[in-house]
């Protein structure tokens, strides 16, 4: 049986979903770039789920060398999922964040570094008052070497925390599957309303580029 939010539903209990993708959104709000593939040649992806995804997209699309930035769902099992299937934690998906940048500007290890930093990774199934499996802690890769430098990361970013006495990190770090593309009024959400809520910050422990 699906427990209390902080338990990941089973494949076999999570909500069937649609075969409809989301309508499609305009062009990013800030950049005016666009939120879907084909991106331009030599760009690269991930996907990182670090709580609530309107202060994660924000984080990342003001970082110099990133080309576009989408909120959306991933890890889980229900396919095309709304924002309040979603929330029900029925969906197995955690809320995400797709980066698309060009690592001739900007190095996986400067996204990590932002990742680590503004959102607290020990703790488990939430971020902040935000509790349940959509708010995990992720990092979904796209290639071999993206797994192994997040991994790196990972570990040496832990030495860091429980030397100045914080907890074991929980981020799930995992191949990327289907990302599926959240509602338009979540798209930049926190450049259409600046005053929106956002629970991100600086937490812990500096991180330290390779």
């Amino acid at each position: 049986m699906f427990g209390s939010k902080k338990d990941m539903v089973s494949p076999e209990e999570a909500l069937p979903g649609r075969r409809e993708p989301m309508p499609e959104s305009g062009p990013h709000f800030v950049n005016g770039t666009s939120l879907y593939p084909p991106f331009p040649e030599g760009t690269e992806q991930v996907i990182v789920g670090m709580g609530c995804f309107w202060g994660a997209e924000r984080i990342f699309w003001q970082i110099p060398g990133v080309y576009t930035t989408a909120a959306g769902y991933a890890g889980g099992y229900t396919p095309n999922p709304t924002y309040e299937e979603t929330c029900t934690a029925k969906t197995g998906h955690t809320e995400a964040v797709l980066v698309v940048y060009d690592p001739a500007e900007v190095t996986f290890e400067r996204l990590l570094k932002e990742f680590w930093e503004q959102h607290d990774p020990t703790q488990y199934m939430g971020q902040g008052n935000d509790r349940g499996t959509q708010y995990r802690s992720a990092i979904y890769t796209f290639t071999d070497e993206q797994a192994d430098v997040a991994k790196r990361s990972r570990d040496r970013y832990q030495a860091m925390l429980t030397e100045k006495g914080f907890g074991e990190i929980t981020t799930e770090i995992a191949e990327a599957g289907d990302f599926y593309y959240a509602e338009e009024y979540h798209q930049q959400y926190l450049a259409k309303n600046p005053g929106g809520y956002c629970n991100h910050g600086f937490c812990q422990v500096s991180y330290p580029e390779a």
